[in-house]
């Protein structure tokens, strides 16, 4: 270093131990407008020079929402293919048992409030990656609502084929409906809890810090899962609906 000039630098280590002190006491990380030492800076996002310069840090703590959402996206994958061969399978034999019925109405309104809560889980994600946590609190508790309306939705179905006479016992077919639907219901009610999660990370509104960045790795995690279960619903659809 020359005389009369200064590079400073600053340790990766040391501006995570300063970033984890100041999230522990409620400020923001050096240069995020909540230090001390600096009444100068404003909240940033990802557009924060120093996020930029240490959110591909190879050891910063790995995104453990993305793994979590991908395994259980493998899960999922895997029970449902084989359930929906087995399905085709029974399907093409011509059994005498095979019945299938009409799809009730109710399964056409579960369709569209599926589809409703994509788009609007996407809004949410969109304004919380613009930092406007208002309109993305408003549009996970959208989302949320309709996949409550959902689930609704599919204990009516369920109602109404009963009424009508179709059990799981002698009728492969609606044994396969109650299954396939009964078992997306239930991916559906995890997506929820999930939503819960995020909807109470947003609740208060926080300037940039790891909190922020941590919101926002789970709200791109659970809607890759949400988006699947969107994704999933069309081809239980199609499959129950024109594969009989």
């Amino acid at each position: 270093m020359e005389v009369g000039t200064a590079e400073p630098t600053i340790e990766p280590e040391k501006i995570r131990r300063a970033r984890k002190r100041r999230s522990f006491f409620g400020g923001g990380i050096p240069g995020g407008g909540n230090d001390d030492n600096d009444g100068g800076g404003g909240s940033g996002g990802d557009d924060h020079p120093e996020f930029k310069e240490h959110a591909d840090d190879p050891q910063s703590p790995p995104d453990k929402a993305k793994v979590v959402t991908w395994f259980l996206l493998l899960v999922v994958l895997m029970t449902f293919g084989g359930l929906i061969a087995a399905y085709i399978v029974i399907s093409t034999n011509g059994a005498a048992e095979w019945r299938p019925f009409d799809l009730p109405v109710q399964v056409w309104i579960s369709t569209l409030l599926i589809f409703a809560s994509s788009i609007t889980y996407q809004l949410g994600k969109n304004a919380l990656f613009r930092d406007n946590q208002r309109r993305a609190r408003a549009m996970f508790i959208a989302t949320t609502a309709l996949g409550g309306a959902f689930i609704s939705s599919q204990i009516l179905v369920w109602l109404a084929l009963v009424n009508r006479g179709f059990y799981m016992r002698g009728d492969p077919y609606a044994g396969f409906f109650y299954i396939l639907t009964a078992a997306h219901a239930l991916h559906v009610v995890g997506g929820i809890v999930a939503l819960g999660t995020i909807l109470l990370r947003t609740w208060y509104e926080t300037e940039y810090g790891p909190e922020n960045e941590y919101r926002r790795n789970l709200a791109r995690s659970v809607g890759w899962y949400w988006h699947f279960m969107g994704l999933l619903w069309l081809v239980l659809f199609l499959l129950l609906g024109f594969w009989k």
